[in-house]
């Protein structure tokens, strides 16, 4: 809308969105606090703060997941109270949520997903042809060239984070909410996520991002509102966005170091692993990880970096208690000896830990409390005669709850109403307490804010200075290159460059990726 004033052109913004006052509580804890939120039409509108400062919660109350009813303050949309009781109530009104953990259906197609509970039916029969018409236009408005029918189960992360934007548009979407929609995507999915919404503020949608990645926020952000603690700290226009700013106000305070300082002491070899190889766990004839030889030293963290589909993910699990694959063969030393990681539970009793990617399925029983989460990979632990002793368990898990500063009510609070740090706190507490030799840590910060990541950062260094041998598995390259001492290059199942990691850079990892460059020193 422009209006004419003296002869000059103004552009006029019209507001879609104002959440005013809104305050959550739910028991014992005041998730919101009064926190007000303003979009403007056509806008891409980030929202950041650390884990647990009520983004999602935000959200929730904005969609219908929380009810009106149960909040206090009020939604005005195109200005209009709004009081949604649920979920239907916002999307008919073109408020679509996407959250972080996709809610696709794996064995049901393309079409079927996007329209479900949704179809296109005449006389009570669905018409499978108009779905899947329809859905091929979606899937071209988001950049897909994939068959309708094609099942979710057979695409990619990024594919089906793109099948999900096309869900959203089939139910004409006004506002687009998205909730940390990179965390999974590798960098080239990320971009092209990126560059699909500025096309969609092109096209006139407003959307509001969820994302810990501040560089992205800054790339395509017209403005940031931050929460703290569950209130509204500040919005930044476009002009005033920079990572520092937003960190500050995340935080509390300026992260004038991303990473913990910290002297390496490095030992002797803990780990070596000789000619690992791999194969599909479905597909028998498709070899996964090809002849892999790498080593970890006492006190040494080892990065393994590499695109999405690299192997990293695979190699890690086939190597605890192979957990994934078949036909695995190779050998695996502990400090010079042999050593049978054939099950899990061998590969822990030898030394050997874990820490999934996938937190919330692998790692974590999410309808436990902490306590039991704590002691599950070492029940010996806190046993007598094959029987829990219930206050030492209990005085464990106090311990490490200090020890990783897992933010919580008390550690009988059920783990699943953590926030994603506390939860990966959790998970490293579990494998800590089982005391390992080897600590493999997958994608370790994923999907946590700055300050959380700032104190695994500061959790690995400290089990490195104790002399622990640690790999971390990571897609953020500059992670790798301030946490590590040594980094190995995997492209395609195989190790393709190793490098110190004072030595390495963004430009010689990818050369080392794309070329496929021996191993530089």
């Amino acid at each position: 809308m422009f209006a004419d004033l003296g002869g000059a052109q103004f552009l006029m913004t019209s507001t879609i969105l104002e959440m005013r006052d809104i305050t959550k509580t739910f028991p014992g804890v005041k998730a919101l606090s009064n926190v007000n939120l303003r979009v403007e039409e056509g806008e891409i509108h980030a929202v950041v703060g650390e884990n647990g400062a009520g983004k999602s919660t935000l959200m929730k109350v904005l969609s219908g997941v929380y009810a009106s009813g149960t909040y206090d303050g009020a939604i005005v949309y195109r200005g209009e109270e709004c009081h949604f009781k649920g979920i239907h109530d916002s999307e008919h009104k073109g408020i679509v949520i996407i959250h972080q953990e996709l809610a696709l259906v794996p064995m049901l197609s393309i079409a079927e997903n996007i329209f479900l509970g949704n179809e296109h039916a005449r006389y009570g029969v669905i018409d499978w042809n108009a779905n899947e018409t329809r859905t091929s236009a979606l899937l071209k408005k988001v950049g897909l060239k994939e068959d309708p029918k094609t099942l979710i189960t057979n695409i990619g992360v990024g594919k089906q984070q793109l099948v999900e934007i096309a869900k959203a548009l089939s139910k004409e979407v006004k506002l687009l909410i998205l909730d940390e929609p990179t965390a999974s995507l590798s960098e080239r999915d990320s971009q092209a996520l990126l560059d699909l919404l500025l096309e969609f503020k092109r096209q006139g949608i407003t959307s509001i991002l969820i994302s810990h990645k501040l560089n992205e926020v800054n790339r395509v952000a017209d403005k940031v509102t931050i929460i703290r603690d569950g209130r509204t700290i500040e919005t930044l226009t476009k002009q005033d966005i920079s990572e520092d700013r937003i960190i500050t106000s995340m935080v509390g305070r300026s992260l004038d170091d991303r990473y913990p300082p910290r002297e390496p002491k490095i030992g002797e070899v803990v780990l070596q692993v000789k000619n690992w190889s791999v194969y599909h766990p479905i597909h028998a004839e498709r070899q996964v990880i090809k002849g892999i030889d790498i080593n970890v030293r006492k006190g040494e963290v080892v990065g393994i970096a590499g695109l999405m589909g690299a192997g990293r993910t695979e190699f890690a699990m086939s190597l605890f208690g192979r957990s994934y694959g078949r036909r695995i063969s190779g050998e695996v030393l502990l400090k010079g000896k042999p050593i049978d990681v054939s099950s899990v539970s061998k590969a822990v009793e030898q030394g050997i830990a874990y820490v999934t990617e996938d937190r919330k399925t692998y790692g974590l029983n999410l309808i436990d409390h902490i306590k039991h989460n704590i002691t599950l990979a070492n029940l010996g632990g806190v046993s007598r005669h094959s029987v829990i002793d219930d206050l030492r368990e209990l005085a464990v898990a106090n311990e490490y709850k200090a020890k990783t500063n897992i933010r919580s009510s008390s550690v009988y609070q059920m783990t699943g109403n953590l926030s994603g740090g506390n939860q990966q706190k959790v998970v490293l507490s579990k494998w800590l307490f089982a005391n390992p030799e080897v600590l493999i840590l997958d994608e370790p910060t994923r999907g946590i804010d700055v300050g959380a990541k700032y104190e695994i950062y500061t959790i690995i260094a400290r089990l490195a200075s104790e002399g622990k041998a640690i790999i971390v598995i990571s897609s953020e390259m500059p992670e790798l290159l301030g946490i590590t001492d040594r980094i190995y290059v995997m492209n395609e199942g195989r190790i393709v460059g190793e490098m110190a990691a004072s030595d390495a850079s963004q430009e010689k990892i990818m050369r080392a990726i794309v070329r496929g460059e021996g191993k530089a020193s």
